[in-house]
């Protein structure tokens, strides 16, 4: 992996397990979540995404949430544009 807090590009495994969440925050940047493991259901608005073990999902601009539907693993890649 590349990236860290003198880079722009950031990416960080996020372990959640099945029923908890990260509750809505704001896109630093432009984004990416893949599945490593599990489900998860990503939220923006009205609009929401399952994803599933090797799905690439690309995070939506302004509020967000993730939400954990089985014991999951994550690995989110940030751009960070702010």
């Amino acid at each position: 992996m590349f990236g860290g807090h003198e880079h722009q590009l950031r990416q960080t495994v996020i372990a959640l397990r099945a029923g908890q969440d990260l509750s809505e925050h704001q896109n630093p940047g432009e984004a990416t979540l893949q599945v490593l493991e599990g489900r998860v259901l990503l939220k923006a608005g009205g609009v929401s995404w399952n994803g599933s073990v090797g799905d690439l999902i690309t995070v939506p601009e302004g509020l967000h949430s993730l939400d954990a539907v089985e014991d999951s693993v994550v690995l989110l890649t940030v751009a960070k544009t702010r």
